[in-house]
């Protein structure tokens, strides 16, 4: 993280400085799509934000790195342990784990509600045990605590031209929609991890299940019914973004082209995804480096004539 961002956010404690630097490390390690995209927030925000996802990228190293031998009950013991930190840094205002130090500093700036915290973590918790949801209602359960919440925390720092719980609702759909697609392009790497993020009885529909899909993995070879599975998958995934998108326009305008820019890598991947015929058991698809550039420049764009238009807009207050 640059100087320049810990300056212009007021960030002077050398430790907290560090701590921030460590949340950015772990949001540009493993979250290039919303990487690309912070970097479109006013400068003084960013910090905020990679606070925000280094945590959550922290707990879910915990939970899901394979390149550890831990056991579940060694990750169970790892995630208690960030949680206990959590809830005293929650209170305090500080820790010594650098990503929860970092994380309390943001809570106290913006007054983001700890509950989305506490949702969080059951959500982390549960992916040690939970291998696979019947539904989609149940999969919305999960996806609260694991996607709803992190559009919530980012509200206000975003900031809103309507008042917070107005917009509260897209940006928690938005989340979601984020997650959805993450699971559509991961369907193999989860199965290694023995997960399965689509619902049950929408693939049943299709007919399959654990096994066929366990065997495409191991095979290679491809199944239509897993195709039309996933395709079905990516379309609900997209009338889900669609309902949420209408928020955008209720960010701040600063703000708008950071999530704009998102939501439209997001739907890059789903894009990518079906170019690749949802091969997604197989393979990880890619959003071509040129893409992912012009939708960048596009929203530089956006950003300047935002700042024209609006004089740089001070970061939203913190609500009582």
């Amino acid at each position: 993280m640059s100087a320049r961002e810990l300056d212009a956010a007021q960030i002077t404690d050398p430790a907290l400085r560090a701590a921030y630097r460590t949340c950015r490390t772990l949001n540009a390690r493993h979250g290039r799509t919303y990487f690309l995209a912070t970097r479109l927030l006013p400068v003084e925000r960013r910090p905020a934000v990679h606070s925000l996802y280094g945590f959550a990228r922290h707990a879910d190293d915990i939970v899901d790195d394979l390149g550890t031998s831990a056991t579940t009950g060694e990750r169970a013991a790892a995630l208690d342990r960030l949680d206990r930190r959590l809830a005293a840094g929650l209170r305090t205002g500080t820790s010594d784990e650098p990503v929860v130090h970092a994380l309390a500093d943001t809570v106290r700036r913006y007054a983001i509600d700890h509950r989305h915290f506490h949702d969080f973590m059951a959500s982390m918790r549960s992916d040690l045990t939970v291998t696979d949801y019947p539904d989609l209602a149940a999969l919305s359960r999960y996806t609260h605590g694991s996607a709803a919440v992190i559009g919530l925390q980012m509200l206000p720092v975003l900031g809103t031209v309507v008042p917070r719980e107005e917009a509260a609702p897209y940006a928690a759909g938005l989340g979601v929609a984020f997650q959805l697609t993450n699971f559509l392009r991961d369907v193999g790497e989860d199965l290694d991890r023995g997960r399965i993020y689509l619902p049950a009885d929408l693939l049943a529909a299709h007919g399959v299940d654990r096994a066929l899909l366990c065997w495409s993995r191991a095979t290679g070879h491809r199944d239509a019914r897993i195709t039309r599975a996933l395709r079905e998958a990516a379309a609900v995934t997209r009338e889900i973004d669609h309902r949420a998108a209408p928020g955008i326009a209720l960010l701040d305008p600063v703000a708008r082209p950071c999530i704009r820019t998102a939501h439209i890598l997001y739907g890059s991947i789903l894009d990518a995804v079906a170019a690749d015929g949802y091969a997604a058991v197989h393979r990880r698809a890619v959003v071509p480096r040129r893409r992912r550039a012009a939708v960048a420049a596009d929203g530089l764009a956006r950003l300047a004539a935002a700042r024209r238009r609006h004089h740089r807009a001070p970061a939203p207050k913190a609500e009582a």
